[in-house]
Formats: structure tokens, sequence, C-alpha cells
């Protein structure tokens, strides 16, 4: 069984800064990207920013200059530094990883538990 298990989030004023964590356990062969989302009330899903196996970032332009993405491949763990938090970053946030299984497998998407990050204004 993989597992992803989030922590962190909560209530902060805006300008504020929150830390999610997002560890994956269970059989697993190797990560390759990994990724937070976020999904506000009556919204869609929205990707807000992604690491590959290497490395590499990207995020929504909403979050540019605010939000860190970053892995410790070790711990199988992703994590989104959120700085300058403002209102409308108020949302559920879920972690994504494409996870490997086994040596000649294919990676499939798994999803953390959400959490929920309110920012006040």
């Amino acid at each position: 069984q993989v597992q992803l298990v989030q922590s962190g989030g909560g209530l902060v004023q805006a300008g504020g800064s929150l830390r999610l964590s997002c560890a994956a356990s269970g059989s697993i062969f190797s990560i390759n990207t990994m990724a937070w989302y976020r999904q506000a009330p009556g919204k869609q899903r929205e990707l807000v920013a992604l690491i590959t196996s290497g490395g590499s970032t990207n995020y929504a332009e909403s979050v540019k200059g605010r939000f860190t993405i970053s892995r410790d491949n070790a711990k199988k763990t992703v994590y989104l530094q959120m700085n300058s938090l403002k209102p409308e970053d108020t949302a559920d946030y879920y972690c994504n990883a494409d996870i490997v299984k086994c040596r000649f497998c294919s990676g499939e998407a798994f999803w953390g538990q959400g959490t929920q990050v309110t920012v006040s204004s």
C-alpha cells in the first residue's frame, strides 16, 4: 500500500507563512514528479507547483515568488513553503506524486488526504 500523508496548514493572517509537508510511504521503488494542488470553495482544483525527480520546478503564476516547492528524496517527502500569504490562497491543498512501485512498473498517481489553509485579511 502506498500512502501520502500531509501535515501542516491551518489559519494564518495575510502576509504570514505556512509550510506544508507530504510524506510517501509503502511499497515504493521510485518517485517521479511530486506536486501540490489546491481547490478553493466553488472552484476547480488547480496546480500550484511541481518538482521533478531531478529537481526542476514549475509554479502557477499566482504563487511565483511567494511559494517554494522542495523535496527530500531520502525521506520521500515534498514540501511547500508558502510566504506572503494572501486571502486568495485560502483553499484545501493536496499533494500528488507519480509513484513507481517496482522496477518495471509504470508510474501511478497518488494523492494526499488534503489540508486546509485559511488566510485571514
